[in-house]
């Protein structure tokens, strides 16, 4: 395992924030099993959990203007420093309008203890959590979380329900593998909790 500390790195029109390593899920699918980086980055093992002061001074060497979207996603779950989170979104906003987005497991509030949602207000433009299966039992199978005793499939439905009320755009997504009737019976899902669904390409890094 190469480590380093890869705070932002570039895909596509995009800048990735990589703000953590910590994550209670243990995905089947998780990048994290192919490799040290992703989609050509340097290695996103990070050395030691970095402050939101090393991040914003990172940020501070960059054209956040020249981006399409800024995004909190890496190789760990960005919500497990939802304090970080909080501090760099102020510091973008007051420095750029290049949308921000967060990709998340919806597993905040568990990680958190506490309801989270409304600490979403005015951080980001767009939330798009990992759905991954139509069933609580598929759910788990994929995304192996560390709580136990408890449903993580709902507290994950729970949280992008009442994150919609802060957070302009609420995405749910699935990734293409999983077939159509699956796709299918995802979108009724974001339907009936009233957010919209993206199917996804997997593309193994």
């Amino acid at each position: 395992m190469k480590k380093s500390m890869t705070l932002s790195y570039e895909v596509g029109e995009g800048l990735y924030l990589n703000i953590t390593n910590k994550c209670p899920c243990n995905c089947t699918f998780c990048l994290r099993f192919h490799g040290d980086g992703a989609y050509g980055s340097d290695p996103l093992w990070l050395e030691h959990q970095p402050t939101a002061e090393e991040i914003i001074e990172n940020l501070k060497h960059r054209d956040l203007d020249s981006y399409k979207q800024i995004v909190f996603c890496g190789y760990g779950e960005p919500t497990c420093e939802l304090g970080i989170i909080k501090e760099v979104s102020a510091y973008l906003r007051s420095v750029t309008e290049t949308p921000i987005r967060i990709n998340t497991n919806g597993l905040s509030d568990l990680i958190n203890g506490r309801d989270t949602a409304p600490e979403f207000e005015g951080v980001c433009d767009t939330v798009s959590i990992s759905l991954n299966s139509s069933t609580s039992e598929g759910y788990h199978a994929v995304t192996r979380p560390s709580f136990k005793d408890v449903d993580c499939f709902e507290a994950m439905l729970k949280f992008a329900e009442h994150v919609k009320a802060y957070v302009p755009d609420v995405v749910l997504t699935v990734v293409d593998i999983i077939g159509e009737e699956e796709v299918e019976r995802s979108r009724k899902i974001a339907e009936s909790i009233g957010v919209r669904l993206r199917v996804r390409e997997y593309i193994p890094d």
